[in-house]
Formats: structure tokens, sequence, C-alpha cells
């Protein structure tokens, strides 16, 4: 305690407590400036223009929470001038966000997930060409022990991280959806040209009129060369779906290797609702281990999954079926080139598998 003019002044006041600390170290010293919460990253993002909403107090400390302020002299050595403003803009800058424990576990837990969402609407199953479910994705995600970094965007991690999961799992990005329209001249030398590209698929196609269209499927990575290539030829291009998944009853899933495919139709070139993933996703991920049994009716064509080797007698049979989990385990057996399990077997793996991530979690 100090005593100043008869009043008791405390000396370990901790004055600046509710705030985000932004931290520099810079030629031996520390600095530190006081800003509001959730505002550091939307001036980093661009998102917040105006310095005043940013920081609390255009002041340069050494300790924000005892209220500590950095000495000119120090200023001057580390930074050059000590002009509070343009040193407080390189700390926002180049300084390091103080979090919390808690408060950092949280942060990266809701970027976690922000990942995984990108990944689950970029990406689908190429042997079923729907979405692999949230739950689905953060599991891959911790089997290949990625970890966050709070200092890139959720977007850029999940794009890097689509090409590793495709090392390890049977993933791949979800293609775009395209309705090309072109004069009459050039229509059959833009079919040559989308033949020619791998994995590109033909929805469907117009002839009529003098401006044919096409609506076509592509991979992602050739979006830029089919613009420019559209352009030379004095067309248009319209984005229909930037990720199109197979929705609703109008496909079987072919992750099963069956020989069924539906018809197209021009009906598929409606521009993808990422609603109907988020209600699919959501039915995906309660879905209970179980198996539908073979069909007792005679004349029905069997449906053969090829991951586990049992056989569905009807198309809903077999879609339930690949939204279990015993599926989705053999199907990672199979990239690793292991037999199939049966129900039981997947159970008691599984049940095996939890039991010694859970062991993990002890020291002895």
């Amino acid at each position: 305690m100090a005593t100043y003019n008869g009043l008791v002044q405390p000396v370990g006041q901790k004055r600046l407590t509710n705030v985000a600390v932004v931290r520099l170290k810079k030629s031996g010293f520390r600095f530190e400036i006081a800003c509001y919460k959730n505002k550091v990253l939307s001036w980093r993002s661009k998102v917040e223009k105006d310095i005043d909403e940013v920081l609390q107090s255009h002041t340069v400390y050494s300790n924000v929470s005892k209220g500590v302020l950095a000495k000119s002299k120090d200023l001057i050595k580390a930074f050059g001038t000590d002009d509070q403003t343009k040193i407080c803009l390189e700390i926002l800058e180049k300084g390091e966000l103080q979090v919390a424990g808690k408060e950092r576990e949280s942060v990266l837990s809701s970027q976690f997930r922000d990942i995984a969402t990108i990944i689950m609407e970029k990406t689908i199953n190429p042997e079923t060409n729907r979405p692999y479910t949230i739950t689905m994705i953060e599991r891959l995600m911790h089997e290949i022990h990625f970890a966050v970094d709070p200092n890139t965007s959720s977007k850029k991690q999940a794009l890097d991280l689509i090409k590793e999961l495709q090392k390890h799992f049977p993933i791949k990005r979800a293609p775009m959806r395209l309705r090309l329209i072109i004069p009459q001249s050039s229509f059959s030398s833009l079919l040559d040209k989308i033949s020619s590209w791998e994995g590109t698929t033909i929805m469907s196609r117009d002839e009529s009129g003098n401006e044919p269209s096409i609506v076509c499927e592509i991979e992602p990575s050739l979006y830029l060369e089919c613009d420019a290539l559209v352009r030379n030829m004095k067309g248009r291009l319209d984005i229909l779906a930037v990720s199109a998944h197979t929705e609703g009853d109008a496909q079987v899933e072919s992750s099963d290797d069956t020989e069924d495919y539906p018809s197209t139709s021009t009906r598929d070139a409606e521009p993808f609702n990422t609603d109907s993933i988020s209600r699919l996703s959501d039915k995906m991920g309660k879905q209970q281990i179980s198996i539908a049994g073979k069909s007792e009716e005679q004349g029905v064509k069997q449906k053969l999954c090829t991951s586990c080797n049992v056989s569905f007698g009807d198309a809903k049979q077999f879609r339930e079926h690949s939204k279990t989990d015993w599926h989705k385990h053999n199907m990672v057996r199979k990239t690793k080139n292991l037999p199939p399990l049966t129900q039981e077997e997947c159970l008691t793996e599984m049940q095996f598998e939890n039991s010694n991530n859970d062991l993990k979690d002890y020291n002895f």
C-alpha cells in the first residue's frame, strides 16, 4: 500500500481487465495495447476499418493488466518514434493476440467445426456422389491428427486439408455444375474440348436455336480454363452449383458398385440448395448401426454393396445401409486393402477402438 496526501492507494490494482491484449516483443522490450474483444480479428481481416472501434486507447503499455505505460525511450529504441498511434498500428498488425486457455480452446474448437463444414460442402464420397456427414469429416480429421492454425483462414486450411484427406480416404472435390451457352458454329468444338477433360460429365444439352447450351459438371480446377474457353468462343457461362451433390431419392447411391444409374434430365441442373445438405447430414448423423434384411419378394433385382459384401432388395434399403457406421467403417478398410467385416465384427472392432481411445486420456 502507498499513501499520497492521506489517501491509501492499492499498489497491485488491475486497471484494464475486460480487454483483448495484443502483445509484441521487440528489441528486448515487451509492448502491449488494449483492444476491444472480437475486434482484433475483424481489423486484421479488413472487416473493421475504424481504428477507434478497435483500440480502447491510443496508448502503448508494458503491462496492460496493471496499467503500466511503456517508457518513451524504450519506444524510440524499438520503433524509432514515440508516436503512440503509429506504434499501436504496428503492434496491432504484427503482435500476438493474448487469450485465456478456455477462450483459446473455444476459438479453436469453433474453427475446427468451421473447417469441417467447409470440407463437407465442397467434397463428396466418389463412390456415392454424396457428401460425408460433419461427424464423419471430423473423425477423419482426427485420424490424420489435424491441428487448427488460428492465424490461417478456415477456407484455406479446408482446401489444403482436402488434398491431405485424399491421400488416406475416398474423398474428392465436388464438381461444379455449369451451363455453357455458345454460338452454333462453335458448339462441336466445345463438345470435343469438354469431352477431353478428365472427370467431366455432360448432364444435358440443347441444340435448338442459334445459341445451343450444355449443362455439365467439371472439376473445380478446370473452371478458369473453361471460362476462358467460353469467352474465346463469344459465349456465356452460368454457374448453377458451386458444389454439386446428389440430392433426395433421384439417384441410388453408387458407392456399392451397382449397375443401376438414373437417367439425367435438365431438372438436375437446378442450383444446389445447401439446406438440403444440412438436413441430409443431420439425418445421416443420427443413423445408427443397422442392416436391412434381404428382400423376400421375388423378381426384384438385388443390389450388392461390395464394401460390406451384402445384398439388398430395393433402393431404399440400399440407401439406408450406405448411411450406417458399418458401411463407412468398411469403406475405410477397403482403402487399406482389408477384407470387409460383418455387422457384429464391425461393432466389436469399433467398441475396441473407442476403448483404446478412452485409455489414451489417462496416464498410468
